[in-house]
């Protein structure tokens, strides 16, 4: 769905990546990062933050907490990541970026309790009592007090499946002094997600109940005499719609696909933030009248309803609508091994070419390369290592 897009504003990504493929400079099954692009999204909302006096913390899951991806919003002027697990602070901290929020989406379980304190994170989210005590414990352990926020939930906020939980929002005066009589803890504040979601059809982001969750309870701890409350406020993050959150009472917002220039608006708005991912992969063999690409980070985000998925599929670097090929891709409950190109009669597909894919990328749940391109549209596009898609560097081609 974002290869028109791509292909519009930063076609040079699609050429240099199958350059760079037929090269043999990257591998197939690739997610392909153009890292100037992602440090000039990170300034667009850094700034927008500045503005807006909002925190800005990185969601780096989508791109696999690349290293090159990570150490490009440094320069950008983003310093600090959001944590969505425990995994992904480990990666994201050696990459260099300090841990701005730990414990949302996920929990921390436990025996990771006294790890993720190490971390130094500046607010960790907790959901229940139990998880605070544990946080509470494990910074004391190390002999520093530790901001907690707190996840909090209304009836009829909205949950993607498998992400609820949290305090019970009309109680939160009450909870608010339960994390404050923790040893060695503070309560600093509140947090929901999503706070803002993409309305297919109205095609714009609007607030969701959750925000209005968060602007109640934050009134009601006002009420009770607590100041310099931190409300965060995730969910469909650009630049453009910092001041909405802003006015609601946020001070702290988690861009994710807003760096990549991939959240559902950019499809339909030209957003200050220019798109900066593709995946890459090629053409194996053919079987019954179609050709077969390699899989592997085949992810369609189920936010999108079904459409024609099409791909660039060339043996030279193009963006011209003839390479354009409808392709079909496994469901998500089978292994995506291959991807099945539609080949019109008269077309040539050999094995061997580019087939270059615009997701809304979700890296980490893959088992795809993630490569960051430093150079890309300059003439000496220069790749930045091959990783995994959980940050590890990658034995390739060894």
């Amino acid at each position: 769905m974002f290869l028109d897009l791509i292909r519009r504003r930063n076609p040079a990504l699609v050429t240099d990546a199958i350059a760079l493929h037929q090269q043999g400079r990257i591998p197939a099954n690739s997610y392909v990062i153009d890292l100037d692009t992602v440090r000039e999204n990170a300034r667009q909302l850094r700034a927008a933050g500045d503005r807006h006096k909002l925190s800005v913390f990185a969601m780096t899951k989508q791109m696999g907490r690349n290293p090159a991806f990570c150490r490009a919003l440094r320069e950008g002027g983003i310093e600090a990541a959001v944590a969505v697990d425990m995994e992904c602070a480990r990666v994201t901290r050696r990459a260099g970026l300090r841990i701005g929020n730990i414990g949302h989406l996920v929990q921390v379980p436990r025996a990771e309790a006294d790890a993720a304190a190490s971390l130094e994170p500046a607010y960790w989210t907790v959901f229940n009592d139990e998880k605070a005590a544990e946080a509470a414990n494990a910074t004391a352990r190390r002999g520093r007090a530790q901001a907690l926020l707190a996840r909090i939930q209304a009836p009829g906020d909205l949950f993607y499946k498998g992400h609820e939980g949290g305090f019970d929002a009309d109680a939160i005066v009450a909870v608010a002094d339960r994390l404050d009589a923790l040893p060695d803890a503070r309560f600093a504040g509140i947090v929901t997600f999503p706070a803002l979601l993409f309305d297919h059809a109205a095609r714009k982001v609007l607030p969701t109940r959750n925000l209005g969750t968060l602007e109640a309870a934050a009134d009601k701890l006002r009420a009770a005499g607590r100041r310099d409350l931190q409300i965060n406020a995730p969910g469909t993050n650009s630049a453009v719609l910092f001041e909405t959150l802003a006015a609601a009472g946020a001070t702290q917002v988690e861009p994710g696909h807003g760096l990549t220039g991939t959240t559902a608006l950019h499809i339909f708005e030209d957003l200050p933030e220019r798109p900066a991912a593709v995946y890459l992969t090629e053409v194996s063999h053919h079987y019954g009248g179609k050709a077969y690409c390699f899989g592997g980070g085949l992810y369609i985000d189920p936010i999108f309803p079904a459409y024609d998925l099409k791909a660039v599929v060339a043996a030279e670097p193009t963006t011209a609508a003839s390479s354009l090929l409808s392709v079909e891709i496994p469901p998500p409950e089978a292994i995506d091994n291959y991807g099945m190109i539609d080949v019109p009669a008269g077309r040539v597909v050999r094995p061997g070419d580019s087939v270059v894919f615009g997701f809304r990328i979700q890296a980490f749940v893959t088992r795809a390369y993630v490569v960051g391109v430093a150079g890309i549209g300059s003439g000496n596009p220069t790749p930045q290592g091959i990783f995994t898609a959980l940050g590890a560097p990658a034995s390739w081609p060894a």
